[in-house]
């Protein structure tokens, strides 16, 4: 079943006037209306989304994908666009929040939106490109739910990024690598043959709704909680053989390199750290490669163990183990990628410019095999 056809059973909408991949919900600021004051120490950075959005006015649409209930809240899981994604030439798509305690993803990701909403008001060529050349889809918190309890899981206990149906092909870190035993331990996939998570059907609603034939698509999923050093993770989590399109990653690093040869980010498969199951990058990548359509998911690590090195304290924190906690780090922190989303937005756009085809495809190929693969 391809996940055009999954978006549309799992959300089967019961009004007329729901589109194709999801229901038509309440507007992002009528639910905020209910729940603003009450969360305004518990989940500001929902507090600061809408706020870039009313700033933004006309220059960002918000559509509600899903409402979570958590601690009496309802909560919505919103998309932002800039641009027109169904008539765009080309979509870049960024995620963030999906697990909830690793609230410095969300805040850079809105700190970048914020950087493209103020140079569109005073860069004409700059906002030309919304018009026809690119369009940003942004879920800046996946799963607000677990953000309002400080949990990497969401409100059932389940982890997102092991939920989905893909299992690894060899051992993975017990218990880190998801583990079906019990919600009371983190990395809980959810019970086999249970429903998804409507955090994971709003996602799939999203690809299947921006996503398209003929379309390459970039994402970049923003998390925090592993190594030292920044790391932009390609797929495959669930296998050490390469990914279908490794010839387009390896141009995509060259290109980086050949652009910012001093960055500071380690570029590469993430099964050369550990695997995992239930990996929901690699599931749509598949699922999309299904239909004829290429995505290109990449992850964005933060190596917040520097953080940690750096200020010790952050152990006796459970949210101090994945966010800069010190002022000036964190500000370093939130200008520190923008450089990076800037080039991935400007690659996204230019794509049929740089990835590879024929020999020269071959070529990364074999790059990539150098590179990685023989380490495996």
């Amino acid at each position: 079943m391809t996940i055009q056809q999954q978006a549309r059973i799992q959300d089967a909408p019961s009004h007329a006037d729901a589109d194709l991949y999801g229901p038509k919900l309440p507007d992002f600021t009528s639910i905020m209306d209910e729940c603003r004051g009450r969360l305004r120490h518990r989940l500001s950075e929902l507090i600061s989304m809408e706020q870039l959005c009313r700033q933004a006015g006309d220059l960002i649409s918000t559509r509600t994908e899903a409402l979570i209930e958590a601690d009496e809240f309802t909560l919505p899981l919103v998309s932002l666009t800039i641009g027109n994604p169904d008539t765009a030439k080309h979509c870049l798509l960024l995620t963030a929040g999906i697990h909830g305690v690793e609230r410095i993803g969300t805040q850079v990701l809105l700190a970048w939106l914020e950087t493209v909403i103020e140079r569109c008001r005073w860069d004409e060529h700059w906002r030309a490109q919304f018009n026809s050349d690119i369009a940003i889809v942004a879920v800046p918190i996946v799963n607000p739910g677990g953000m309002l309890q400080d949990s990497r899981c969401n409100p059932n206990g389940v982890d997102l990024n092991r939920h989905a149906p893909i299992d690894a092909e060899d051992k993975v870190p017990f218990l880190v690598g998801g583990q079906r035993i019990s919600k009371a331990i983190p990395w809980f996939r959810g019970k086999r043959d249970a429903d998804y998570e409507i955090e994971f059907v709003a996602l799939q609603n999203i690809i299947g709704r921006y996503c398209q034939v003929g379309r390459p698509s970039i994402v970049v999923d923003f998390h925090s909680g592993f190594g030292f050093q920044d790391h932009l993770w390609i797929p495959y989590a669930y296998r050490r053989q390469p990914i279908e399109d490794i010839g387009s990653y390896v141009a995509l690093k060259l290109l980086w390199e050949r652009n910012f040869p001093h960055h500071n980010y380690v570029f590469g498969p993430q099964a050369m750290h550990y695997l995992s199951h239930g990996d929901i990058w690699d599931y749509f990548h598949r699922q999309c490669r299904t239909d004829g359509i290429t995505l290109l998911p990449l992850t964005l690590e933060m190596g917040s163990w520097l953080w940690v090195k750096k200020h010790p304290q952050q152990l006796f924190s459970f949210a101090g183990l994945f966010n800069p906690t010190v002022p000036h780090r964190h500000a370093r922190v939130l200008r520190g990628h923008l450089l990076l989303i800037d080039f991935l937005l400007a690659a996204a756009r230019n794509i049929e410019y740089w990835q590879p085809r024929g020999e020269q495809e071959r070529e990364m190929q074999q790059m990539a095999q150098s590179l990685w693969y023989r380490q495996l």
